[in-house]
């Protein structure tokens, strides 16, 4: 019977002193990285573009593109231009609506932008 205590309590005392760490370590990182990473990084890997060069989420091509807000970026994200007449153009960047990414996440996604690819 002690020894099955024993292991519990160690085996408690794991999880109690492991958890607080872990959450510390994820609070610490900016609440849009991961939405980024899922959302965007296919085409914006690094703050890159893959499909159009001048057109990175890095400081001076956004300031370029004259996006220099969050609301610039959210602006973009829903409406990232006019839809190709020919069906084999390229479209460019995906539009992501309320439904696909909320205003809180969006929001989120440009903070991390602005903050991460100076």
């Amino acid at each position: 019977m002690k020894k099955t205590s024993l292991f519990s309590i160690v085996i408690i005392s794991i999880f109690v002193c492991a958890f607080p760490l872990s959450a510390q370590d994820q609070s610490a990182e900016h609440p849009g990285k991961v939405l980024f990473k899922n959302n965007c990084s296919p085409c914006h890997p690094d703050g890159g573009n893959i499909i159009n060069p001048q057109k990175t989420l890095h400081k001076k091509d956004l300031d370029a593109n004259k996006i220099t807000t969050a609301e610039d970026i959210v602006k973009k994200m829903r409406n990232p231009g006019p839809s190709p007449t020919h069906p084999q153009d390229w479209a460019g960047m995906k539009m992501f609506d309320e439904k696909a990414i909320s205003d809180q996440d969006a929001n989120r996604i440009a903070d991390y932008i602005l903050k991460t690819f100076k």
